[in-house]
């Protein structure tokens, strides 16, 4: 029984294009994800891993599209090949087919463990900026929605007993946000 060739994409955000990916390559099913690939926690990859059976073949551009932390990378491509599911990785040129080849192995994990330490050296770079940002008094995150006066009010009516769903609306803002600034005073 021939299985089926499943592709799975993945972009770190929504504004990165896709088309480059397995380009050429006749898949049956797709599976596309626009999120980081931190962890195994993403909507398409869950999805892709309930579609495959045995006998079938994922397609994956390069091993960092996959997972980004070598636990997460060993124990997916683990798991899909004690299933029977060969992995491809495209732009390495390497097939898993749960076979013992021992030069796969040595590579997978290589590749695996750079695609981990470029992910770690991106937050290192990401909290320096941020540090230096910080450091130059740039606003980090999103600008407070009230001013420090506008809180203090908040403060005090919700003490003289207003209601807090009508407060929120008239300062445009949400009660999470109303509650979140009354923790704070």
């Amino acid at each position: 029984m021939k299985g089926q060739n499943v592709g799975y994409i993945r972009v770190s955000s929504i504004d990165q294009n896709t088309s480059r990916q397995l380009d050429g390559i006749e898949l049956d099913a797709t599976f596309e994800d626009h999120c980081s690939g931190k962890d195994t926690n993403r909507p398409q990859l869950k999805a892709c891993l309930r579609h495959l059976r045995a006998g079938d073949r994922l397609h994956v551009h390069s091993i960092d599209r996959l997972a980004r932390s070598l636990k997460d990378l060993q124990s997916l491509v683990e798991d899909l090949t004690e299933q029977g599911i060969s992995i491809q990785f495209h732009k390495e040129n390497l097939v898993f087919t749960g076979d013992s080849n021992p030069m796969h192995k040595l590579m997978f994990q290589m590749m695996g463990a750079f695609a981990e330490f470029e992910r770690s050296m991106i937050r290192e770079r990401q909290r320096e900026g941020i540090a230096a940002a910080r450091k130059q008094g740039k606003q980090i995150g999103a600008k407070p929605k009230l001013t420090a006066e506008q809180v203090e009010e908040l403060a005090r009516r919700v003490a003289a007993g207003e209601q807090k769903k009508a407060l929120a609306q008239e300062f445009c803002i949400s009660r999470q946000t109303l509650y979140n600034l009354l923790d704070h005073t």
